[in-house]
């Protein structure tokens, strides 16, 4: 692959995506982000591509626009996501879909809209956003956890599919950035997982402030495009590396002590 590489980054209009898109082309890599609105600019002053992932034609649209500015495509990053929260029982199946539709199929139809470009040069990297969800399900997160579950599972699948094209895959897995993520919409509260719901937010909330900026994030991302052999996964910040640990290592209802005491979930107080 080229020194310098042309590079596509899904939800790129802020937070995470729009740090990775800033260091990237920092490095001199002729980079590209999507908005689903328009407006969002990239470094060199040119727009943002518009990009519905949840759209089938919205997304061969704007694969199709990028090979033809650029002629290849050297690296894919799927960042395009958002957060539902709730606890199972309040969210709606309508819900839920919608976050499957964003979060993991949007990924699909990214991966199938830019492999025959990528099969068709033998080299190319397709590189994800998941999370320690991924890894680690929260309570009140069950639907986005379960999505990034699903992103964790397609992508070491194809990661074994494309060795032979010569197209590497790779996700990094953060755990609290400080970004709006955590805006995120939530379920219609039902009176019965109060308090235990409002105090895993007040925890999620305080984690929030005292976590690294996405700059963390976007450095990882610049390490993987620059590897010539990166690798599957790279977890961010202190929690979403010892988490996965303890995770394999305890008995699941010692574990999840630990976890229930982390989130407040059962009193006030938490970790020292």
């Amino acid at each position: 692959m080229a020194t310098n590489k042309s590079i596509l980054v899904t939800g790129a209009s802020s937070g995470i995506g729009a740090a990775v898109v800033a260091r990237l082309a920092r490095d001199g890599h002729r980079v590209v982000g999507t908005s689903r609105k328009p407006g969002p600019k990239n470094p060199d002053g040119s727009a943002m591509l518009e990009l519905d992932v949840t759209s089938d034609a919205s997304v061969q649209a704007c694969v199709r626009t990028f090979l033809e500015r650029a002629g290849r495509i050297d690296v894919l990053i799927n960042n395009a996501g958002y957060l539902q929260s709730g606890a199972v029982e309040e969210v709606t199946l309508d819900q839920a879909r919608a976050q499957f539709e964003t979060n993991f199929f949007g990924v699909v139809r990214m991966v199938r809209a830019v492999l025959p470009a990528m099969r068709a040069q033998k080299s190319g990297l397709i590189a994800a956003t998941s999370s320690l969800a991924g890894l680690v399900p929260l309570p009140f997160w069950g639907h986005y956890a379960a999505s990034k579950f699903a992103v964790e599972g397609l992508m070491e699948s194809l990661r074994n599919e494309l060795k032979p094209f010569g197209v590497h895959v790779a996700m990094v897995e953060p755990g609290m950035i400080r970004t709006p993520f955590y805006a995120a919409p939530e379920a219609v509260a039902m009176k019965e997982y109060s308090p235990c719901r409002d105090r895993f937010f007040e925890s999620m909330r305080g984690f929030e402030k005292v976590g690294p900026g996405p700059e963390v994030v976007a450095e990882a991302f610049a390490r993987m495009v620059n590897s010539e052999h990166p690798r599957l996964r790279t977890t961010i910040t202190r929690e979403a590396k010892l988490f996965p640990v303890l995770r394999s290592l305890l008995p699941w209802d010692v574990f999840a002590v630990g976890l229930r005491g982390w989130f407040k979930l059962d009193k006030a107080g938490g970790p020292n």
